[in-house]
């Protein structure tokens, strides 16, 4: 009797057992479905945890992280960008299709099996879908933050009473192709909202070379000059140019330019039309005559040049020579020797046919500030890149290797005045001055110096041709005043305004 209410009860335990066992289960599989309709644990839609939320509450929850405005630093100032500003836009439909697509990829079961043993299931990312107007972040960063918070680099200044200038503070400006890359990726993150967007350092500005003439028309009044003076300063790197002439206390216009007495700044042509004829290598002979020429100066030594050109049309040659280049002001129409012939008689210029400035061209011999100029930038320009007008004239005649061999001769010319003098020592200078004393009255009327100049702050050329119709001055005894001065401190300005010290 006992055995059998022994087996009764444990049919009924085994009853009671299984029925718990289903019911737990169906609890338990309720449980699983109702968590399936949620997206898994570990799952992040853009980096953001979505685990157990329906896709209703996701999405919010996406797009309100992703709605955060970031915070940027510029500079010293923080400014609050609203990604809704930059046209940033989250595709939470794209991203809500994939992570279904995810939660029903995997079977029930298996699921089902790993939610009763409590198995974690796999960390799974949907990532971020999205768009920005690149437009749209680049004019705000233009707009709203580089016009309100760069510091903008301001102008150098000359300093009163002096040749000096005051440097001017360097700028920072904002990076904005960088800065948009760095906004565009915080735009992206869920966690990172916080950037330091990118400047780049500005260098202060050179005054604009306006100014430069100002300044040395200061000088040449300070200097008491009352003739004519001629300027032309080129720069090498940008192109850019100052070009004026000065008379009477008044700026002269240099269209047509002004005609003055070439005097030996003419033997920077007739070197070049030697290397010409030698195709760009001198015998030694020829290199002989071009060292005295220039180093020396002597005119018998550029006669025998200009007959190695020609015999008797040396001068004419050369002029021929300036005449393919488009220098029109510049001509030599004789030899330097006494009562040497005029080969090219009453020859008419654009600049010695004006009749507003009258500076006495000897027509012999005569140039203008510009053409002197331009000669001397093709001479650089074939010496840097082996090209320019000079190879482009004379192709196969003048190489790049003559012209840097005409810049050494250039820098031969070594007398301690004019442009020489403005500026320091060791500074290169590669140049030709000229004067001529009459003989008949033993004053100076004509004084010159064409050169290119080169130095830390950038190469330039500056030529300076002066006039004086009855003396030019080298030097009053008390003041120290006059033309030697006058070049010296034009030469030294100019310097100066190409290598304005760094704050």
């Amino acid at each position: 009797m006992r055995i059998q209410n022994s087996s009764f009860f444990l049919r009924w335990v085994y009853l009671l057992f299984i029925t718990l066992s289903a019911v737990v289960a169906v609890i338990e599989l309720i449980s699983y479905s109702h968590l399936r309709s949620n997206y898994p644990f570990g799952m992040t839609m853009g980096g953001v945890p979505v685990g157990g939320l329906n896709s209703q509450d996701a999405a919010q929850k996406v797009l309100q992280r992703y709605s955060l405005p970031i915070e940027i630093h510029y500079n010293e100032a923080i400014i609050q960008l609203d990604p809704g500003l930059v046209g940033f836009e989250v595709n939470i439909d794209s991203m809500l299709a994939a992570a279904d697509l995810q939660r029903t990829n995997s079977s029930f079961w298996v699921g089902f099996w790993n939610f009763l043993w409590n198995k974690s299931s796999s960390s799974v990312d949907i990532p971020l879908v999205s768009t920005v107007s690149e437009d749209r972040l680049k004019t705000y960063l233009q707009s709203e933050i580089a016009s309100r918070y760069d510091r903008l680099s301001t102008t150098a200044q000359p300093i009163p009473g002096t040749l000096d200038f005051k440097p001017g503070l360097p700028g920072q400006v904002l990076n904005i192709e960088r800065s948009a890359i760095i906004i565009s990726d915080a735009l992206r993150s869920p966690s990172n909202r916080t950037v330091i967007i990118s400047s780049q350092s500005t260098i202060s500005i050179r005054p604009p070379m306006l100014n430069l003439q100002l300044l040395i028309k200061q000088i040449i009044d300070e200097n008491s000059f009352d003739g004519t003076i001629g300027v032309f300063i080129l720069n090498l790197q940008t192109g850019e140019e100052l070009h004026f002439g000065y008379q009477a206390d008044q700026i002269v216009s240099v269209k047509p330019d002004i005609a003055f007495t070439a005097s030996s700044t003419i033997k920077i042509p007739i070197m070049v039309s030697v290397f010409k004829k030698f195709n760009g290598v001198l015998n030694e002979n020829a290199s002989t005559l071009m060292m005295e020429m220039l180093k020396l100066s002597e005119n018998p030594a550029a006669d025998s040049l200009m007959s190695l050109l020609d015999k008797d049309l040396g001068p004419v040659r050369v002029t021929d020579d300036l005449n393919s280049l488009g220098l029109e002001n510049t001509f030599i129409a004789g030899y330097f020797y006494n009562n040497a012939p005029n080969l090219l008689p009453y020859h008419s210029t654009p600049a010695n046919l004006r009749s507003d400035v009258i500076t006495n061209p000897d027509w012999y011999s005569q140039t203008s500030p510009s053409d002197m100029g331009m000669l001397l930038e093709d001479i650089y320009q074939c010496s840097e890149t082996g090209g320019g007008s000079l190879v482009a004239t004379f192709p196969g005649q003048i190489t790049k290797q003559s012209c840097q061999q005409m810049i050494l001769y250039l820098k031969e010319d070594k007398i301690g005045l004019l442009i020489e003098a403005g500026v320091p020592d060791g500074t290169s200078v590669a140049h030709k001055h000229g004067w001529v004393l009459d003989p008949a009255t033993g004053v100076y009327h004509d004084i010159s110096d064409a050169a290119i100049v080169y130095t830390p702050g950038g190469n330039y050329i500056l030529t300076i041709y002066s006039y004086h119709p009855v003396q030019i001055i080298w030097e009053y005894p008390v003041t120290r005043l006059g033309a030697a001065r006058m070049f010296a401190d034009i030469s030294r300005v100019v310097y100066n305004y190409f290598n304005i010290p760094a704050q």
